[in-house]
């Protein structure tokens, strides 16, 4: 009797239970099969910036990802849900809020393609921060444009202008108001806001990252700038928000759609997807929305600049997404001090091997807050300082197309052509675009084969000892037959036998390569020679 009646008391209970849940609202995705009747002028829709960007990458005005999604086809959707969001002409679809049961209604439209879940949730790249600036600090705010060589940028007449960037954020209190920001209003450089989560032009609330980022691009306090690209165009969008996690993927695609239409050229973005709604093997540059949605955007002829994340030194380690897009400038951070990896910042590569980070900047940064500059760290400060670099970059090279310049961006890094999972190619150099970089004429080690060993051998000349600072960076890594890193290290040299490897942990048919004080070598011992 007592097993009966346990049966006969439990099962309302679940029956109720499962009709809430069939009840419940979520939001998806509705992507449609086409845009029939849809008509387009791109010189009526463009900023003239967006034109020129496609009219030099060669892209085709009549895209037809360009062309609005049937408005027909919203509004028949809209009938069965509880609210349509977002419209994303780039995918042809629309986010909507419904239950699974008027999402099983619009499954039997003829017209509709697929319908995906949303469930994720943004991590805002930051981290805690100090509130006074000392002597210390002060050095910082010079290092962390001078560790790009800005004054090289600076001196030679290029600050940005005539480039556009989107920065997509969390807020940007008191942007309108700050005297670091002064000079964009005095020079009418902020084009264009847009707050995507309350569908308004008022952007200059909520959180106080956002402020901080740019400030990081194009602010200027005490007579020095604190980003490259001080005279660049800006158009600011709010895509995060901490209360609705549903919505900032949505935010973020409408954002980018918004940005390409009113003419970026960059786009600077600390969004991040990780654990929240994906796994580590799906950090593969394609899975994602974000990751397909910044591709696009490259295919229209941006640059999207992305901060690897801050999960280095956590379970999850490896870098989010979007920065895993292939044609995404992602942005890792060391350390200003040491030059080190900062611990924080996640690791390369994407789940398909593609080399992340592409290149590093400062992470620990004096930035502008809502009332005071701060002391912050994070992949998300080392982002817009790369950003008002490509600005700079782009400004010196305009005839270039956004993968041309994608592909000299690292190029210009300190670490060329080393490459590892955590310094990337290393930090841009703005010489390597004024024609002014020296490179060593000598080589700066040998490889020396003895005792089934490879000896690493420096010029014990160029062990410079200083009290107090590492100056004798050696990096190397091992690569196996198809390129993939397979361990890489950064040490410091302090005597002319460097490294000894036994020639048995390299791979068959894999390598070494060795950088030192500028100068970067391969070894392969299959064929026992340098490359």
């Amino acid at each position: 009797m007592q097993k009966i009646y346990f049966k006969i008391f439990i099962l309302p209970i679940f029956l109720f239970a499962f009709f809430e849940l069939n009840a419940q609202t979520h939001h998806y995705w509705v992507f449609f099969k086409d845009k029939k009747g849809s008509t387009f002028n791109p010189f009526e829709y463009f900023d003239a910036k967006a034109i020129e960007r496609r009219i030099k990458s060669d892209i085709n005005l009549y895209d037809s990802t360009d062309f609005p999604v049937n408005q027909v086809y919203i509004h028949k959707v809209s009938e069965f849900v509880e609210s349509v969001n977002v419209q994303s002409r780039w995918f042809n679809a629309v986010s909507v809020a419904a239950d699974k049961k008027q999402i099983n209604k619009i499954k039997t439209l003829h017209f509709v393609k697929d319908i995906q879940p949303i469930i994720s949730k943004a991590v805002l790249m930051r981290n805690p921060y100090d509130t006074l600036i000392s002597h210390s600090e002060k050095d910082l705010l010079y290092l962390q444009t001078a560790r790009m060589q800005a004054d090289t940028f600076w001196n030679a007449g290029f600050t940005g202008k005539g480039i556009k960037i989107a920065v997509f954020d969390a807020g940007f209190p008191n942007v309108n108001k700050s005297p670091v920001f002064a000079h964009l209003y005095r020079n009418k450089q902020i084009i264009r806001t847009y707050d995507f989560a309350r569908k308004k032009e008022e952007v200059y609330s909520h959180n106080e990252h956002g402020t901080m980022v740019l400030s990081c691009i194009a602010g200027k306090t005490n007579g020095r700038y604190m980003g490259l690209a001080p005279d660049a165009q800006f158009l600011l969008a709010r895509t995060e928000v901490s209360t609705e996690p549903f919505s900032e993927e949505e935010n973020w695609l409408a954002a980018m759609e918004w940005a390409d239409k009113n003419g970026a050229d960059i786009i600077s973005s600390s969004l991040a997807y990780t654990y929240h709604r994906y796994y580590t093997f799906q950090m593969d540059g394609h899975t994602s929305l974000v990751a397909k949605a910044a591709n696009m955007a490259a295919g229209k002829g941006m640059i999207v600049v992305n901060a690897m994340g801050n999960d280095g030194d956590l379970d999850w380690k490896i870098l989010a997404t979007p920065a895993d897009a292939d044609s995404v400038m992602s942005v890792g951070a060391i350390n200003p001090y040491t030059d080190f990896h900062a611990n924080f910042s996640s690791y390369g590569p994407n789940a398909n091997y593609k080399r992340k980070p592409n290149v590093v900047a400062i992470g620990t940064v004096i930035a502008a807050g809502k009332n005071k500059l701060q002391k912050v760290k994070g992949t998300s400060f080392a982002t817009p300082l790369v950003a008002g670099f490509i600005a700079c970059a782009w400004q010196s090279r305009p005839f270039l197309t956004n993968m041309q310049l994608f592909d000299l961006i690292e190029q210009s890094g300190d670490l060329y052509p080393y490459y590892d999972y955590a310094h990337g190619y290393g930090v841009p150099q703005a010489s390597f675009f004024t024609g002014t970089k020296t490179l060593p004429v000598e080589a700066t080690f040998n490889f020396v084969v003895k005792n089934n060993e490879l000896i690493v051998q420096v010029d014990k000349n160029l062990i410079v000892h200083k009290k107090g600072k590492m100056n004798n960076y050696l990096y190397y890594n091992i690569k196996d037959e198809n390129g993939i890193i397979q361990s890489y290290w950064l040490i410091d040299v302090y005597q002319k036998d460097a490294v000894i490897l036994d020639l048995s942990e390299i791979p068959e048919n894999g390598s070494v390569t060795v950088h030192f004080k500028g100068f970067t070598n391969v070894f392969n011992p299959a064929l026992n020679t340098n490359e």
